[in-house]
């Protein structure tokens, strides 16, 4: 006789039986929190020779990697990171940025994710918001000058430098040293140059590292700015427990993938929170080797992937389908990857199908939200294919439907509900933001915004938002933020911006602009304007003016005839 998932809510919403949960996977397995660093220092210390980072052709060890680690953390110690300082990281896909990221949490701190794509403006509020104190980059011109302003303007106290040349084999870095000389920036004279410090100085300070007691229930080891359901940035308090349990779920659900063995394609940006958690964490958790690119370049990827011999991928819909539409595919050896995890937006069954006939490997679709380290759910390595679904839930996660009129009342499977979630990975809250705390969650459950069904297998499907999220690439994108730049041009009066599908992003935003009486602009206009206040993630693909826009009966601007427009243009 079936029973249901232990754990998982036994009203409607609990999965039909366990008929369909991975047969070597345990829901109730033990998921005791510790402290993150303990990843590293377990593969250390099992795998030391084992090659820990592949960057640019040149290797880091576990061994040397934890000794980087030890040695920097005594560094940061030395010019003042205690017990929760909060360090930012403003870094590509470098072996600095493991290296700071397990060394800002062994001497105590919190680490805070900045996308290096972010304007000024951005930068300043995540640095206050946060209370960020220090910033760790590279000296290169497009990363440093952001950091230099920041100092300039005291929003930083100080900056880490670390020089990227040295990253790098010994013939490559010569020839990146006098061929790329003008990307370097020259820090000596920089006007903030005092309130500098140079990474050699902190990994070489000689200083004794000073342990730190860490509560892995309740101290926090990142701070992952989302804009939840408003679009205001917010800062998710990720204690230990919650990403070393995240960690530990997936590696459960692989069960293919092999301790020491494994080598993962580091594609994705690290200050992203699913690449930190499924590229990062969870290949350190499994002692792998992580092919480390500073940022996605097709061809480069599937040279690697020829000459690396990656097993595992972690992607996204896009990397996908341009891996399979290069023209040259065919001289390009895959097979060597195993296992395939595509997030942050919905996987096209074809795509999926396409893809494992040609590697050979599996790929499955996941679910996950930044409160929720994020990893939530995620379809059977080796169950059936059902398509556009999020799969089931993770080892010890709870999934609620409640009703989108009367969140207190549960919907039975078959109906839409909103998507609530309950687990070890959910965050402790948002940092400095007891209200919206409060309003994200739902007793113990945490609100995702996103409305969802779940079938009589206990699959779940996303079938809508109540936010208005625009999911570009992977990466989170909210129409307020885009609308408030646009409304600051001086011909602007109305706008509204909504998700349109795009062949390659999966989506992109797209702006509807009513100008003022007697005003004009061009789209080029508001392109120019956009360009120093959004990320080019952000960036709309199209821009539309109309002599009015839809409003509701209360005179509140309408996506939703938009919506339907571009819905049916493209039916």
């Amino acid at each position: 006789m079936n029973q249901s998932i232990p754990g998982v809510q036994t009203g409607a919403n609990a999965p039909a039986s366990t008929a369909y949960y991975p047969k070597s996977v345990d829901w109730a397995m033990d998921l005791s929190g510790r402290p993150l660093t303990e990843l590293l220092d377990d593969a250390a210390r099992d795998f030391p020779a084992k090659a820990a980072i592949v960057f640019k052709g040149k290797t880091t060890t576990y061994r040397e990697l934890a000794e980087a680690v030890g040695r920097t953390a005594a560094g940061l110690q030395k010019i003042g990171v205690t017990k929760s300082t909060k360090v930012g990281l403003l870094l590509p896909n470098t072996p600095t940025f493991i290296i700071y990221y397990f060394a800002i949490l062994k001497a105590g701190g919190t680490v805070v994710n900045f996308n290096p794509l972010y304007t000024i403006e951005e930068l300043t509020f995540q640095a206050r918001d946060s209370d960020t104190r220090i910033m760790i980059t590279h000296d290169l011109k497009a990363l440093f000058g952001k950091v230099e302003t920041l100092v300039a303007n005291g929003v930083l106290q100080q900056a880490v430098v670390v020089p990227f040349a040295p990253l790098l084999p010994i013939a490559t870095e010569l020839l990146f040293k006098i061929f790329k000389r003008k990307e370097i920036a020259d820090i000596a004279h920089s006007p903030v140059v005092a309130k500098v410090t140079m990474g050699p100085e902190i990994e070489r300070s000689g200083a004794t590292l000073k342990s730190v007691a860490i509560a892995p229930d309740t101290d926090v080891a990142v701070l992952q700015y989302t804009g939840g359901t408003t679009g205001t940035p917010k800062g998710a308090m990720l204690t230990h427990t919650n990403l070393y349990v995240n960690a530990a779920q997936i590696n459960a659900w692989a069960t293919d993938l092999k301790h020491g063995e494994e080598r993962v394609l580091g594609a994705l940006p690290l200050f992203h929170v699913f690449a930190m958690t499924v590229v990062m964490n969870m290949a350190i958790a499994k002692a792998a080797t992580i092919i480390l690119m500073p940022r996605f370049q097709l061809d480069e990827a599937l040279g690697l992937i020829h000459k690396e011999k990656p097993t595992m991928m972690p992607a996204v819909p896009t990397i996908f389908t341009a891996m399979l539409n290069h023209p040259k595919l065919k001289s390009f050896d895959m097979s060597s990857m195993k296992f395939c995890i595509s997030g942050g937006a919905p996987l096209p069954l074809e795509i999926k199908l396409q893809f494992e006939e040609l590697t050979g490997s599996s790929v499955v679709e996941g679910y996950g939200l930044s409160e929720a380290s994020p990893v939530v759910t995620c379809n059977p390595m080796d169950g059936p294919v059902v398509s556009g679904s999020i799969g089931l839930p993770l080892p010890q996660t709870s999934i609620s439907l409640r009703d989108l009129s009367d969140p207190s009342r549960e919907v039975p499977a078959g109906e839409r509900g909103e998507l609530c979630v309950k687990g070890p990975q959910v965050m402790k809250g948002y940092w400095n933001r007891p209200k919206e705390t409060a309003d994200q969650f739902n007793g113990e459950f945490l609100r995702t915004g996103d409305v969802a069904v779940m079938d009589e297998k206990g699959f779940y499907f996303i079938v809508d938002r109540i936010k208005d999220l625009i999911i570009c690439s992977g990466f989170n994108v909210y129409p307020r933020r885009i609308e408030e730049a646009i409304y600051e041009h001086p011909a602007v009066e109305e706008v509204t911006v909504i998700g349109i599908k795009d062949s390659y992003r999966g989506e992109a935003p797209k702006a509807f602009i009513k100008l003022k009486s007697g005003m004009s602009a061009t789209v080029a206009d508001i392109f120019k304007h956009l360009e120093p206040k959004i990320s080019k993630i952000e960036m709309p693909s199209q821009i539309e003016f109309r002599d009015s826009l839809p409003k509701t009966l209360i005179g509140k601007l309408s996506k939703k005839e938009l919506v339907a427009e571009e819905a049916k243009k493209r039916a």
